[in-house]
């Protein structure tokens, strides 16, 4: 049940997002990194925890590694909020189907893996669906690519570092909140700075980010030490599943043949990974593509 609900509040993402769709996409970054700071210190202060601070201040490659972790997951997150608020979200819905596929590409380029028969047709599929939905949207399904790209490379960076979830995103925020602070600042001063210049509620909602962000890693977190990597893996496709149906049911955005045919290549990829991944940890071996996307998240 922590799982399931940290999946599901991720996959609730677009309706937070799309009420802040009259705020620019870098204002709503800045909040999300500074409040998601505020509120992740908070929770190590009152558990005693000054883990965070020591790998912060440490010269080190636990420090470069978060640092680079951090510049990524900005970026998926800028894109993922500018594209919930130009109402494509089935568009990044699709990013996090199409991350694990792109996690096993990085297996093999660069820790030069070998894909199983059923990786290499999972691949082949994956690049029919770009094709598709290249030619449904008229142009490379840019904002899916760079969401899953840039999720799966902070995936693969996390997979390094030794730090636990809360230190990670505490040294993560710490890093980007300098230039959120600069960000504040210039936006105040140019007079284009949303926050305090519309409604309470808005104001709220930009202030809650921070819990919007760190509640789900801590049910996910908790759930991490309790159930198999193996259900997790599977359970994270709770959460584009969900982005879908509200993209299409909720936000009236368009699935038209020609595009859910992508995303039924993208799915059947996803089938035949899963009965791969099923079949290697039956004999005891998980796959890395569950252990990169699960500790990502």
């Amino acid at each position: 049940m922590l799982g399931v609900s940290a999946y599901l509040l991720w996959g609730g993402f677009p309706l937070v997002f799309h009420r802040l769709s009259d705020v620019a996409a870098v204002e709503v970054l800045m909040h999300r990194v500074a409040w998601s700071f505020v509120v992740v210190v908070a929770v190590l202060i009152v558990r005693r925890d000054r883990t965070w601070l020591n790998v912060l201040v440490s010269p080190g490659s636990e420090r470069r590694r978060l640092a680079a972790a951090a510049a990524l997951i900005s970026v998926n997150w800028l894109v993922y909020v500018w594209a919930v608020a130009q109402d494509r979200v089935v568009e990044a819905a699709l990013g996090y189907y199409v991350n694990p596929l792109i996690t096993v590409a990085l297996g093999v380029l660069l820790l030069r893996e070998r894909l199983s028969r059923a990786q290499v047709a999972a691949l082949v599929l994956a690049v029919a669906a770009v094709v598709v939905l290249t030619v449904a949207y008229g142009q490379v399904p840019w904002v899916s690519l760079v969401l899953a790209c840039s999720f799966a490379g902070y995936g693969y960076i996390k997979k390094s570092v030794t730090s636990t979830a809360l230190t990670s995103l505490a040294v993560e925020t710490a890093v980007l909140l300098p230039f959120a602070v600069v960000g504040f600042v210039f936006l105040a001063l140019d007079g284009s700075l949303a926050f305090l210049h519309g409604s309470n509620g808005r104001d709220l909602l930009l202030l809650s980010l921070g819990a919007v962000t760190a509640t789900p890693l801590v049910l996910f977190a908790a759930s991490a030490r309790r159930v198999p990597l193996v259900v997790l893996g599977m359970l994270q496709y709770l959460t584009p599943s969900m982005q879908l149906a509200l993209g299409v049911t909720v936000l009236g955005e368009d699935l038209p043949p020609e595009r859910l045919a992508g995303f039924v290549l993208v799915w059947a990829a996803l089938v035949v990974l899963g009965i791969d991944a099923a079949r290697t940890a039956s004999t005891g071996r998980l796959p890395a593509i569950l252990e990169e996307t699960a500790d990502a998240t």
